[in-house]
């Protein structure tokens, strides 16, 4: 291969149906400047966890938008402190709420937060649209 930079083709990043010029459009407006870099990063660490990830994912498609914290231990082969532990980093992180009622807690999810961290992820493009 020369030293020269060239262009992956299609092909190349297993892109189906996008031909090169629209696979090298930014997804992006503009890049993150440091403040943004500083919100998100926690946001994105939060759920970089599997079974962080799943937890939220669980509170999210819950009938009536929130979950009880008993609802949600039976899905995974952790303990229940360890469980409540990924809900705090979860929580501090602002990607779900809770309340208390009683004996149990009760999670649902931040809509802003996930509205930002889509917004960071979406195409910003036309272009992009219906691309997967």
């Amino acid at each position: 291969m020369s030293k020269q930079s060239r262009r992956a083709t299609t092909t190349e990043v297993g892109t189906v149906g996008v031909g090169a010029l629209e696979c090298c459009t930014p997804l992006a407006a503009e890049p993150l400047n440091e403040a943004e870099a500083a919100e998100l990063g926690p946001l994105f660490s939060a759920i970089a966890n599997p079974v962080r990830l799943r937890l939220l994912s669980l509170i999210a498609c819950h009938a009536g938008g929130e979950a009880c914290v008993c609802e949600l231990t039976g899905a995974f082969d952790v303990t229940g402190p360890t469980i409540s532990h990924h809900l705090k980093v979860l929580r501090e992180a602002g990607l779900i709420g809770s309340q208390r009622r009683g004996t149990w807690i009760y999670y649902w999810v931040n809509p802003a937060a996930l509205a930002r961290l889509s917004a960071v992820l979406a195409p910003q493009d036309s272009v992009h649209a219906g691309v997967r």
